[in-house]
């Protein structure tokens, strides 16, 4: 016996996972590999690191090398 929204077997027991899910699609498209969106956020990645070591410099007066070195 077949219902609208689910599917009842021959015992009289429902059966919810016969019933197959909706496939949603993004619709932004794919998110992976070159894109522009990946290149995008990889040069604001890059630019906020040069940025920050370049505040370290300034500030501590020595470079990533020097300040790793008095660790």
């Amino acid at each position: 016996m077949r219902t609208s929204t689910a599917i009842i077997d021959d015992q009289g027991k429902l059966n919810n996972f016969a019933i197959e899910p909706k496939v949603y699609i993004d619709e932004q498209g794919d998110r992976t590999g070159f894109t522009p969106y990946a290149e995008m956020l990889n040069g604001r990645l890059a630019m906020i690191g040069f940025v920050s070591l370049i505040a370290l410099e300034v500030f501590t007066g020595h470079g990533i090398i020097g300040v790793l070195a008095s660790l």
